[in-house]
């Protein structure tokens, strides 16, 4: 963004700082096989984007803070094909059993940590992710995954008309394109939510499990 475009934002007075506002949860959005690889969904800095996402994972898991996984799901036989996979017909090839559907190896899901199932770009989108939070009394949602302006986009929209605060990982979320990823991060933090590096965020934080 250039020094004009920046200015118009913070004249009009965009990108106020949000609280972190305990409890929080973490959410891994779509980090699968496919978007590992930049042949099939990947490409840009989400192969970077899962590495740092993992002692991020590991610190949230150290401080007992609910933890969701989400991947994009489809029937063998198309039978829950929508919109979503009308615009990207090559979604439809992430059915239970293709390889390119688990969740990567490292970021891999624990017992007693949410994984859902989806078909739309929103975490909350037709799952039970916003009963999950709510049970749990869930205030601040940390965001980690990709797409960067696709489904972490999404979730962080649906997370703030949520009433939830929406934390970004900048580091920690990718796009398969370098351009998307900076505009919808620049985007985000302007308009829905608070966008902060890892450490930063750690930082911030602390030894606090109760964060």
């Amino acid at each position: 963004m250039s020094s004009s475009d920046t200015d118009v934002y913070a004249r009009q007075g965009f990108g106020g700082a949000l609280d972190f506002v305990p409890p929080a949860a973490l959410v891994v959005i779509d980090f699968q096989e496919g978007f590992a690889d930049p042949d099939v969904f990947g490409g840009g800095n989400i192969a970077e984007a899962m590495a740092a996402t993992l002692p991020l994972l590991e610190k949230a898991r150290s401080w007992g803070w609910p933890i969701a996984h989400t991947r994009v799901v489809f029937a063998e036989d198309g039978s829950n094909a929508n919109r979503f996979s009308d615009k990207l017909p090559a979604l439809l090839r992430l059915t239970p059993e293709a390889s390119i559907t688990p969740i990567v190896t490292s970021l891999a899901p624990r017992p007693g940590e949410l994984v859902i199932d989806k078909q739309l770009p929103s975490a909350f989108a037709d799952t039970p992710l916003r009963a999950f939070l709510t049970r749990q009394g869930v205030r601040t949602l940390v965001v980690a995954g990709c797409t960067t302006s696709g489904c972490v986009r999404a979730t962080v929209i649906d997370a703030m008309n949520a009433g939830l605060v929406p934390v970004v990982v900048e580091d920690c979320v990718g796009d398969r394109a370098l351009g998307p990823h900076a505009a919808n991060l620049f985007d985000m933090q302007q308009k829905y939510a608070d966008v902060l590096s890892r450490d930063a965020l750690l930082s911030r934080l602390g030894d606090r499990a109760a964060a």
